[in-house]
């Protein structure tokens, strides 16, 4: 089905709550390699009351970013920050190439990541490696199949019927590709 719509660009950046921008700039820009881009030192009127916090981004190769918040105040981390639940179906994903994984997986290795707060998965249309951040957040790092360009045809092609036969009651698995 073809989209007739403008849809964005590209994701400017995703934004999460951290008790502690050192360790996650550690992280980010240490272990994953992700630079650090901007600092910005905020104090702002927010919802009722002043706000001081932190503000730091960490590029990403299209120009998009991952953010993250640290408030000067404690009640303000607790109001704005939840917790995040350790899942790996809550997480961000990010595309990487085959090298770019290697990389990381070996430097996540290297600082002494282990199950449960690294794994990964081989799902046949993708392999994923994933870390836990200090934050508790869950980091995926995808690198697509040889083969993913007719995979995306044949999901896309799909799409609905897949989701109406599932909603449906048939939780028959479609992954042929493992």
């Amino acid at each position: 089905m073809q989209v007739s719509v403008n849809l964005p660009s590209r994701l400017h950046h995703t934004a999460y709550v951290t008790r502690d921008l050192e360790a996650t700039r550690h992280f980010y820009e240490d272990i994953i390699g992700l630079p650090l881009i901007a600092t910005w030192c905020e104090k702002d009127e927010l919802f009722g009351a002043e706000r001081t916090y932190c503000h730091c981004f960490f590029s990403l190769a299209d120009g998009g970013a991952l953010a993250f918040f640290q408030f000067a105040d404690a009640g303000d981390a607790e109001l704005f920050g939840p917790k995040m639940p350790f899942t790996p179906f809550h997480h961000v994903a990010l595309n990487v190439n085959k090298a770019t994984q290697a990389a990381i997986e070996s430097r996540l290795h290297g600082a002494g990541f282990t199950e449960p707060g690294f794994f990964v998965l081989e799902h046949g249309y993708c392999r994923s490696v994933y870390a836990t951040d200090p934050n508790g957040m869950i980091v995926e790092f995808t690198c697509d199949s040889p083969e993913v360009e007719d995979i995306n045809r044949q999901r896309a092609a799909d799409a609905h019927t897949e989701l109406r036969r599932w909603l449906g009651g048939d939780h028959t698995p479609n992954n042929t590709f493992r």
